[in-house]
C-alpha cells in the first residue's frame, strides 16, 4: 500500500515540479507554511476577538445565560468534525479539503456542493467581516462616525484589498501576516481573559454571579432557542479548516494540518468560553444588548477604565483583518481546486508563475466581493441587520458542508472502525456525532426560518447552495476526472488491506 497520490504528482513531488520536467502550472508552493504557522492560521481563521465582539449579543440575545452552553454544546460536536478533517487529510492531501474528500468518500456531486457551500459562506463573509474591520478603524480614529456605513464599508474595503495583495503575493507573505496579527490579537486576549477572572472575582460586577448551570442544557429551552444558538456557535467556531484548505502548501500537510484545526477549535474554545461567561457576569444584559456591534469595547473598558475598550478594539481590528485573510485563501484554493478538476472554468486552476498562488481565482473574489460591500449599502439597512441576517445564512451552510466531512470519514474508514478503540471513537463516534449535530441544525434551521418568515436567511443560506447546481450541470461532461467515483486510499499504518486497483489519476489528466 502506498500514500495516496489523488493529488497532482506535482503535489506529491513537493517541490512545484512537473514530473515530466518543467514547472507544473497546478502546483501550489510547497511546504509555505509551518506546522506552527498553520495552527496560527487555524486560531486566525476562526478570529477569536472579532467573533466575540460581534457575535456575543447576537448569542446572548437567542440564549441568554444558555449562551456558554450553547458554545460547549457545540463545540464538542465541533471537535467531532476537526478530527474528521483531520484523518480525510491524512488519506487526501487536497486545496479543495471537504470538496474532494466528500466526493471521493460518498458522491462527486455532494463534494462539488459542498466545495461550492463553502465558496458561498467565504464570499458572504467578506461582507460580515469588512464591515467590522471597518467599524473596527474608524471607532480608533473617528468615534462619532462609527454608525456611517459609507464610510464604514469604504475603510473596509482597503482592508479587505489589502489583504487581497497578502494572499495573491504568496504563501510565506499570508503566513508572516498571520503570525503578526494574531500573536499580538491572542496576546491582549489572554492578558484581558486574567484581568476579567479577577476582575469578576473580586464581586465589582454588574451582571449575574456565574452558575454552572450556565454549561447544562437548562437554558436552552422553548421553540427555537437551541437551533438558533447552536447556528450562531456554529459560526463562532467555522474558520478554523483553512488549515486543512493550506495542506498542499503545509509542511507535512497530510498530518500538520488536520492537527492545527484540531488544536485551533481547542484553542479558541477555551477564549470564546471565558470571554462569553465574563461579558455576561461583568455587563448586564441591556449594555450588552446596546452595544452589539462592539461588546468588547465596552468589557475592556469596565475591567480596565480609560484604556482598557481601545486595547480590545486594537485586537478585533487585528482579528477581523486577520479572519479576512483566511477567509480569502479558503475561498481560492477551493475554487483552484475546482478549476484544476474542471468542475468550473479551467482558468480558476491555474497559478501566477512567479507568487504560486491562484491569482485569478482571487481576483474574481475580490470583485464579486466590492460589489456585495457596495450592493449592502445600496439595499440600505443598518450594519446590525446585514450582520444579522449574513451570520445565520453562514450557520447554515457551514452546517451543511460540514455534515457532509463527518459522514465522509466514517464512510471511508468504515472497514477500520473496529480495529481500536482509537479509530471508533475518533474516526467513527466522534466525527458521526458531530455530523448528526451538524445535519440537525441544518435541517431545523431552514424549518425554523421559514415558520418565522427569515425568508432572507433562507435565501443567501440555502438558495445559494442550490445555484451550485448550475456550474454542475455546466461542466459536468468537463470534469469527467473528477465524476467518476475514486475511492479514497486509506494511509498505510490504518488499512494495510484496502482494496486493489484505486484509480489514483490526476482528474486534470483525464
Amino acid at each position: 500500500m502506498t500514500q495516496d497520490n489523488s493529488r497532482p504528482d506535482s503535489v506529491a513531488l513537493g517541490n512545484g515540479a512537473d514530473p515530466h520536467g518543467g514547472e507544473d502550472k497546478h502546483a501550489l508552493q510547497a511546504d509555505g507554511v509551518s506546522a506552527a504557522g498553520s495552527i496560527v492560521m487555524a486560531v486566525a481563521g476562526s478570529a477569536p476577538a472579532y467573533s466575540i465582539a460581534a457575535t456575543t449579543a447576537t448569542l446572548v440575545g437567542a440564549a441568554a445565560l444558555g449562551a456558554p452552553a450553547a458554545l460547549l454544546w457545540c463545540g464538542i460536536p465541533m471537535l467531532g468534525i476537526a478530527w474528521a478533517f483531520l484523518y480525510l487529510g491524512r488519506a487526501d492531501v487536497n486545496a479543495g479539503a471537504s470538496y474532494s474528500w466528500v466526493a471521493r468518500a460518498l458522491h462527486p456531486i455532494l463534494g462539488f456542493l459542498s466545495g461550492w457551500a463553502l465558496v458561498i459562506s467565504a464570499t458572504i463573509f467578506m461582507v460580515a467581516g469588512a464591515l467590522p474591520a471597518g467599524a473596527m478603524t474608524v471607532t480608533l480614529f473617528a468615534p462619532d462616525q462609527a454608525n456611517n456605513t459609507l464610510l464604514v464599508t469604504g475603510v473596509g474595503s482597503i482592508w479587505f484589498l489589502v489583504m487581497a495583495a497578502c494572499v495573491l503575493f504568496g504563501v510565506h507573505v499570508t503566513a508572516r501576516a498571520q503570525w503578526i496579527m494574531s500573536l499580538i490579537e491572542v496576546g491582549i486576549l489572554v492578558l484581558f481573559a486574567v484581568l476579567m477572572i479577577v476582575h469578576a472575582s473580586s464581586g465589582a460586577h454588574r451582571g449575574p454571579s456565574f452558575s454552572w448551570d450556565w454549561l447544562g442544557f437548562s437554558h436552552l429551552t422553548g421553540a427555537g432557542v437551541f437551533v438558533s444558538a447552536a447556528l450562531v456557535a456554529a459560526f463562532y467556531y467555522w474558520g478554523w479548516d483553512v488549515s486543512s484548505n493550506l495542506n498542499e502548501e503545509t509542511k507535512d500537510g497530510h498530518k500538520n494540518a488536520g492537527s492545527a484545526g484540531i488544536i485551533g477549535v481547542v484553542i479558541v474554545f477555551l477564549l470564546f468560553e471565558i470571554f462569553t461567561i465574563a461579558t455576561m457576569v461583568i455587563l448586564p444584559a441591556k449594555t450588552i444588548e446596546n452595544n452589539s456591534a462592539n461588546v468588547l469595547s465596552v468589557l475592556g473598558e469596565a475591567v480596565w477604565p480609560g484604556i482598557g475598550g481601545k486595547i480590545l478594539v486594537i485586537a478585533v481590528a487585528l482579528s477581523t483583518i486577520a479572519t479576512l485573510e483566511t477567509t480569502l485563501i479558503q475561498v481560492t484554493r477551493t475554487l483552484f481546486s475546482m478549476g484544476r478538476d474542471n468542475t468550473i472554468p479551467k482558468i480558476f486552476g491555474t497559478l501566477h508563475p512567479r507568487w504560486r498562488t491562484p491569482a485569478f481565482a482571487t481576483l474574481i473574489v475580490v470583485g464579486v466581493s466590492i460589489l456585495l460591500f457596495i450592493g449592502s449599502n445600496l439595499v440600505g439597512g443598518s450594519i446590525g441587520d446585514i450582520m444579522t441576517n449574513a451570520i445565520a445564512s453562514i450557520g447554515i451552510q457551514i452546517a451543511f458542508y460540514y455534515t457532509l466531512a463527518g459522514v465522509a470519514v466514517v464512510v471511508a474508514y468504515r472497514r477500520v472502525l473496529l480495529k481500536s478503540a482509537k479509530n471508533f471513537i475518533l474516526i467513527g463516534l466522534w466525527p458521526a456525532v458531530g455530523a448528526v449535530f451538524m445535519g440537525y441544525i441544518f435541517v431545523a434551521g431552514i424549518w425554523q426560518n421559514f415558520a418565522s418568515a427569515a425568508w432572507v436567511v433562507n435565501i443567501l443560506g440555502v438558495g445559494l447552495i442550490v445555484v451550485g447546481i448550475v456550474p454542475l450541470l455546466l461542466f459536468y461532461r468537463k470534469a469527467k476526472g473528477y465524476y467518476t467515483r475514486r475511492p479514497l486510499e486509506l494511509p498505510d499504518e490504518l488499512d494495510a488491506k484496502a482494496p486493489a486497483n484505486i484509480d489514483d489519476r490526476d482528474p486534470a489528466t483525464l
